[in-house]
């Protein structure tokens, strides 16, 4: 048994919903259309519900409430309720370490996932894929929450970039979150590129075995609420800027905020 093996042995791994893994099925579905993800989330009534409040808050400003898991998706973007969906189902899956600031983790992890999508289409990659695996980038610092709490006031400790928090739970475990992430995500049959990518995200220049992994890399620096994200973007490390083809001019131009890319507010009242 590896090492990391023996880690998430210590800790109770959540078991993922089978409506979460029928929407990651989606992701790679191109025949999947609004009423397949509809019916696959109107299984879960509790979900449903969130997403029906989310779409009519004053966040999406329609103009007219929406009564309808369908009419949510047609009116919001069937790729955007699907990302909440998810959002709000890794979100309720894992038991919350008190000593870790839940919303504030949340809301870096839905910030990494959408800079992970924004870097992504500038270079046509798989956008969906980016997506997910920016969104379950800290994951692995949960289980190392569970299992070994004294260190996290450690890896947690300021200043607290994500390259900090890297070095950091190597420094505690001998691992990384991405590389426990990645066993997750094995564990949990999720797309072995997804598993790859993590597993390299927080060493990016192993970008020829997975341009994603440095991808989700430089996106979960710019997730970092210091510096602000138009200053990181200047700061990213340049081999790996260069390595992915990326035009750091353009990119400037349409970057969108942090703000834009994350709403915590449906994970207010939710457990964990």
């Amino acid at each position: 048994m590896s090492d990391i093996a023996t880690l998430l042995s210590s800790v109770k791994l959540p078991v993922m919903p089978e409506v979460a893994h029928a929407l990651i099925r989606t992701l790679s579905d191109d025949d999947a259309d609004i009423t397949t993800v509809t019916r696959i989330i109107e299984k879960d009534p509790g979900l449903t519900t969130a997403l029906l409040r989310m779409a009519n808050s004053a966040i999406f400003g329609l103009s007219r409430s929406v009564k309808s898991l369908e009419s949510a998706v047609s009116v919001v973007g069937m790729a955007h309720i699907r990302a909440r969906a998810l959002s709000i189902c890794l979100a309720n899956a894992f038991t919350f370490p008190p000593n870790l600031d839940r919303l504030e983790f949340w809301r870096s992890s839905m910030v990494c996932a959408g800079y992970s999508k924004w870097l992504a289409n500038s270079i046509a990659m798989d956008e969906q894929q980016a997506w997910l695996t920016g969104m379950m980038m800290r994951l692995g610092e949960l289980v190392i929450a569970q299992s070994m709490p004294e260190t996290l006031k450690h890896i947690e400790a300021q200043p607290c970039s994500p390259a900090n928090r890297w070095e950091r739970e190597r420094e505690m475990t001998g691992f990384d979150e991405g590389q426990i992430g990645a066993e997750i995500a094995r564990r949990w049959d999720f797309p072995e590129v997804v598993s790859l990518a993590l597993q390299t995200s927080a060493n990016p220049m192993a970008i020829s075995s997975s341009p994603l992994g440095a991808v989700v890399h430089l996106a979960g620096l710019l997730s970092s609420p210091t510096p602000p994200p138009a200053q990181a973007l200047a700061q990213l490390p340049i081999d790996v800027v260069l390595a992915l083809g990326l035009n750091l001019e353009k990119l400037h131009k349409s970057m969108p905020s942090a703000e834009s890319l994350s709403d915590i507010s449906m994970l207010q009242a939710q457990p964990g």
